[in-house]
């Protein structure tokens, strides 16, 4: 690890700066926090430690808090004066931006841990050592030839780390990048600016490009001195040029609102959050105010707020029955008020789940009207077209309390009344719950302790995942009990067959996968703040449902305007333009199975929430795609946990620069079809994405897979996945290249039928094989509507060494990634009988970059 990466902890913990919170991870961090794993620096008491030791004396100028690693782990420290915080707030930023030329510190690190002996010279034995663990399978003789031409200083057999520099350069010569360069040169080694200008405009379709414009490229991106003098673009310049921003596969007009955002609030979809405050698991992890400031600034533009009794009369915010933690609910609104505008005017809708008594319902409006204030007032774009929901543009700064109203026929001097409570999103009111236990001799920390390991053991065994029927799963039990202070850990419901032993425990090791109605957890009498035991509904198999009501506080019911929450019972009926239906994914699946038609035409007109399954108590996600393809507005997804889902909801909401709204199709706001149909819009062309895969440069080993251990070399392979109407969806991949990580050579063509691509994703995997199964290496997901034309590159996210929260920025997330490999593209429309043809160069550089480029 170099020096840089060590200086920030050793001052923390050396230096008398500081003075920090004995129970945060301050005094509990055994690794050192590398600059590069750094992710903001925010100055004052914002983070949730501040909030919860409101009571400290601390002085808010000399506070800061630094979020790092994958996790978004937090150190919150308090300098002695203000100005020493400025300067450690200044010093770090500089740090941090001082790492984004990443290629140059990949590069550094990649030369020192190839070091032994830390000489600062790296012999040929090192190289070669170096090259296998780089996934270089290249012959010994080219390998020692290259090594020769590079060392051409007076200590013959070493090279020094601008040497190896010149060395990995020469390596990592693009072939298919040098040929084009000689092909718009005449077979010289640069382009002019003039030459540069001829492939702007036929390789890359661009308009109206200038001699200024090329000449500013030649000097931006090229390395050599003489070539900038002589306005000319050399192939190590030119590969420069093909990797950066500019050439990006996503359309840069896109990373701007481009849409029209004077439509109905109806017509677009909605980047929307659930459970927005936790930041794990359903039923374990902290909930923290945080997780608000990250999901507005990351384009959600509907979050949720669950709202329970608290102590002194203060609401709080958390997942009931079950052992989250709790935050304040003033705290809550604090920070969407200072965070829902910061870089996006658009509305915010605060989905407010009502659990509260009448007093502190009082309270919560109370709250709502004095922090919020004017942001509340949306008379104005009510009374445009009473008609219709207003648009995102008549209601910029404006926030909408998603809840529910008292009944019309209430009489208006009523200060509360009962209201439905059928199509509340907290399920886990039924299917989970935590009731006082009639054991006893088991304190809360053994309870506690024994029940966080047991859940975790369950939850990596039922692999909720992406599966499609979250009705009920299937999970391979170790169900045993032990006498150790704990009297009854884990039973089954004696509605299965098994017998209520209060006196002796049992062991059951079920070889098969059984399907399990119910499950028990006992908890000690000392957590009185919960009810009998922790109770699973695994299978939905209930009965009839009764009718829930709650007392509704007429101050809080007067500031829902535009956001009725109404009971949903599958009902799709014309209502009021204001009514949002809510369902759960499993209640959904009728509706959308059964009545797909008119559950879109019903979106034309009202809102509709989709929330994940009560079952999903690791947080998984749902595939948002399912209920975008009937027009659904409000998906809303658990944006704590990373992976497949929502990497397509980042895709979807990148199109309309993360505002949070993305206009739907023509057809989804206007007629009828059924997006189930194999024909869903005949008289609409079809298009067919051809798409060829070439080769391949410098793929990374898979960090949690065997062959790392053993030193093999991965066999790679691409998979492109298309995501849309169902009709569209599929996915093709290549063959398998065996043995070669560093220039796998595909030439395989995948070809693609789209009715719809309007809402299309298209996603590149590439996938490491193994005997036993399939490594995952890095992947990419772009709306088709946001795909340029010409050769272009995109960072690519993976699914290992992630971070939960986003920017609109590239993620930093893989250190070592060179991939190359070239694509053609076909987009055919039969019936116009119009031909565009895309070549696509497909890049993994360290962050995986994709590259397009186009031929008419």
């Amino acid at each position: 690890m170099n020096d840089m990466s060590v200086f920030i902890l050793e001052f923390f913990f050396s230096g008398s700066l500081f003075q920090g919170f004995k129970d945060h991870v301050l005094f509990s961090l055994s690794l050192p926090v590398t600059i590069d794993s750094l992710y903001k620096v925010t100055e004052g008491r914002q983070s949730d430690i501040f909030h919860r030791h409101a009571e400290g004396t601390f002085d808010p100028s000399c506070c800061f808090t630094i979020y790092h690693g994958n996790q978004m782990e937090s150190l919150d420290l308090v300098t002695s004066n203000s100005e020493e915080a400025r300067t450690w707030v200044t010093g770090l930023r500089y740090l941090m931006a001082g790492i984004s030329d990443e290629d140059s510190l990949w590069m550094k690190q990649t030369f020192e841990e190839a070091d032994k002996n830390g000489d600062g010279l790296l012999n040929i034995e090192e190289i070669y050592q170096l090259l296998h663990k780089l996934n270089v399978n290249l012959p010994r003789r080219k390998v020692k030839q290259m090594f020769q031409e590079a060392d051409t200083d007076d200590q013959q057999g070493t090279l020094t780390f601008e040497e190896f520099t010149v060395f990995y350069k020469m390596m990592s010569l693009r072939r298919d990048l040098y040929l084009l360069l000689m092909c718009f040169s005449e077979k010289k080694d640069h382009l002019t600016a003039e030459e540069l200008g001829n492939f702007l405009c036929m390789e890359q379709k661009m308009s109206n490009v200038t001699p200024e414009y090329c000449l500013d490229i030649i000097n931006k991106f090229e390395v050599s001195e003489e070539n900038k003098q002589n306005g000319v673009l050399g192939i190590e310049g030119f590969t420069n040029y093909m990797r950066s921003p500019v050439c990006d596969v996503f359309n840069p007009q896109h990373n701007e609102v481009n849409q029209d955002m004077d439509q109905p609030l109806c017509n677009y979809f909605i980047a929307s959050s659930h459970n927005t405050y936790l930041t794990g698991d359903q039923l374990l992890s902290h909930s923290k105010t945080d997780m608000y400031a990250w999901v507005l600034q990351a384009g959600c533009r509907c979050v949720e707020v669950d709202c329970w009794d608290g102590p002194d009369g203060e609401p709080m915010v958390q997942h009931g029955y079950t052992l989250t933690s709790k935050i304040t609910f003033k705290s809550v609104i604090e920070t969407i008020n200072k965070y829902a505008f910061v870089n996006n005017e658009f509305p915010v809708i605060l989905s407010i789940e009502n659990h509260c008594s009448i007093q502190q319902q009082k309270k919560i409006a109370q709250h709502l009207k004095e922090i919020f204030g004017d942001k509340l007032d949306v008379v104005e774009a009510l009374n445009k077209d009473p008609k219709q929901l207003p648009s995102p543009n008549s209601l910029k700064g404006k926030l909408l309390i998603k809840g529910k109203r008292l009944p019309l026929y209430l009489s208006a001097d009523a200060e509360e009344g009962e209201v439905s409570d059928d199509d509340s999103a907290d399920e886990i009111e039924d299917d989970f719950k935590l009731k006082n236990s009639m054991s006893n001799g088991s304190s809360q920390q053994q309870v506690e302790s024994h029940i966080r390991k047991k859940l975790d053991s369950l939850m990596k065994e039922s692999q909720i995942g992406d599966k499609e029927d979250t009705d009920s799963f299937s999970i391979r039990a170790l169900l045993r009990a032990t006498h150790e202070g704990i009297q009854r850990n884990l039973r089954k419901n004696s509605k299965d067959g098994m017998k209520k032993s209060q006196s002796r425990s049992f062991i059951s090791n079920l070889k098969h996968k059984v399907r399990i109605k119910t499950i028990f957890f006992c908890l000690s009498p000392s957590l009185s703040c919960f009810t009998n035991c922790l109770y699973f509904a695994v299978s939905l198999c209930r009965g009839g449902r009764r009718r829930k009501t709650i007392k509704l506080s007429r101050d809080l019911s007067d500031l829902v305007v535009l956001t009725n929450s109404v009971a949903s019972q599958e009902c799709l009926d014309e209502g009021s333009p204001y009514n949002v239906l809510s369902f759960s994914e499993t209640r959904a699946q009728h509706p959308l199975h059964h009545r797909s038609e008119r559950f879109l035409t019903f979106n034309q007109r009202q809102l509709s929430r989709i929330y994940p399954s009560a079952y999903r108590i690791d947080s998984s996600n749902f595939n948002p795609q399912t209920y975008w393809n009937v027009g659904c507005q409000l998906v809303a997804l658990n944006y704590q946990t990373d992976g497949r889902m929502m990497q397509l909801n980042r895709a979807k909401f990148m199109v309309n620069g993360v505002s949070g709204y993305v206009l739907k199709p023509g057809p989804m706001c206007k007629g009828s079809f059924n997006p189930l149909n194999d024909d869903p819009l005949p008289a609409n062309p079809k298009k067919q994405l051809v798409i060829k895969i070439i080769s391949g440069q410098q793929l990374p080993k898979p960090p949690d897979s065997m062959l790392g251990d053993r030193g093999e070399i991965i066999d790679p392979f691409v998979e492109v996945e298309i995501i849309g109407l169902p009709v569209d969806c599929c996915k093709e991949q290549t063959r398998v290249v065996d043995d070669n990580g560093f220039n796998p050579v595909w030439e395989e063509t995948l070809s693609f039928t789209l009715h719809m691509p309007e809402v299309a994703l298209v996603r590149f995997l590439v996938w490491d094989h193994d005997p036993i199964g399939r490594d995952f290496v890095g992947q990419r997901t772009v709306a088709f509507s946001s795909l340029m034309p010409g050769m272009r590159n995109s960072i690519c996210g993976c699914l290992f060494n992630y971070r939960y929260f986003w920017t609109c920025g590239p993620l930093n997330e893989i250190k070592r990634f060179q991939h190359v490999s070239n694509t053609i593209v076909y987009l055919i429309c039969p019936l116009k009988m119009s031909i565009s043809r895309y070549t696509c160069n497909l890049f993994f550089f360290r962050n995986c970059y994709f590259c397009f480029f186009l031929n008419q």
